[in-house]
Parts: C-alpha cells; sequence; structure tokens
C-alpha cells in the first residue's frame, strides 16, 4: 500500500470519516428517540443513575454526543478535564453541585453549566431523590465508548476512582485531575 493511501485512511479512520465516500458518517434523516429509551436500544447504568443517549457521534459525524442521564445515587466523577470536548449540563430535576476550574456552581432545575475543554470540572447530585439532567459533548469523541465501558464497572460511583480508572480516562481523551466532590 502506498503511504499516502495509507495516511489518508488512517486519517478517515482517526476522524470518523467514510473512506470511500471522503465525508463524515452523518444521520441522512431526522429521528425520535422515545422517552426513557436510549437512541441505540442500550441500557447504561453508570456513576450511580442511567445514562440514555439521544444523539449519538454517529449521528453526527463525530460533531455532538447528547446524554439524558437519571441519577439516584449522590455524587459524581472524579475532577477531570477533556482534552478534546466541551461539555454543557443542563439540570432538569434535583440539585447539583458543580466545580468548573476555580469557579462553584449550585444547579437547580432549569440552570445549566458550561465545562469548556482543558478546564478542570466534576460535579455531584446533592439532594434526595431522583435527579435529572442532559448533558452535551462537543465534539463527541468516544465518549459512548467511555460510558460502555465504564458500564461494565457496575451501577454505582466507583470508590477511588481518581486512582483506579486513571487508565480508563486517558483512552478516552481525558484525564483525571483530583478527586471527586465530597457530598454529605
Amino acid at each position: 500500500m502506498k503511504r499516502r493511501l495509507f495516511l489518508q485512511l488512517a486519517a478517515a479512520t482517526a476522524f470518523g470519516l467514510d473512506a470511500k465516500a471522503g465525508e463524515a458518517t452523518r444521520a441522512k434523516k431526522g429521528f425520535k428517540v422515545e422517552a426513557q429509551s436510549d437512541r441505540r436500544g442500550e441500557e447504561l447504568l453508570i456513576m450511580g443513575g442511567r445514562f440514555d443517549c439521544k444523539v449519538s457521534a454517529r449521528d453526527t459525524g463525530g460533531d455532538l454526543c447528547v446524554y439524558h442521564t437519571f441519577r439516584e445515587q449522590k455524587g459524581g466523577p472524579a475532577l477531570h478535564l477533556h482534552h478534546q470536548q466541551d461539555e454543557w449540563f443542563f439540570a432538569m430535576r434535583g440539585e447539583f453541585i458543580f466545580q468548573v476550574g476555580d469557579e462553584a456552581f449550585h444547579l437547580h432545575p432549569g440552570d445549566s453549566a458550561f465545562g469548556p475543554r482543558k478546564v478542570p470540572h466534576t460535579f455531584a447530585k446533592v439532594s434526595a431523590g431522583e435527579g435529572e439532567m442532559l448533558i452535551l459533548f462537543q465534539p463527541a469523541g468516544t465518549i459512548e465508548d467511555f460510558f460502555k465501558e465504564m458500564s461494565k464497572l457496575g451501577p454505582g460511583i466507583p470508590a477511588n476512582q481518581e486512582r483506579d480508572l486513571k487508565g480508563l480516562w486517558e483512552r478516552h481523551g481525558m484525564r483525571v485531575v483530583g478527586p471527586p466532590l465530597k457530598v454529605s
């Protein structure tokens, strides 16, 4: 195989491109995802809740991924950053605390928070009962694969995730930089 063709195919694979057509794989028509359903019919129970993918990276050529999450357990992920992704959170039910860089936010239903790429951030559900958020990743990166791998670890929030899951986070373009927020 000639070097130039090899590099073109490698780039196409790395960036989610269709090597034959030379364009990003994208949905060609609209779609509906039912309430309480996942775009791919999967059930991802992770980090103290359920994550339903509503818009997949495969729908957007890797530009965007949206999750609807229902959180039962108080707490959340370790303090981390995404090397290439921005992350946006929209609280729908329950209360959440966020840390984004040096800023702290308390979100109530209807509030949102933005975590820019390369800026450490984390959140925790702090209210009783079920919490609910929309989480948007732009670009999508490999976040769907990350969540699928996390689901193999069980439905709860892993203990010592900042130490024990560092490699998993790194394989998906993120870096753990500290522990989760403390919740009483």
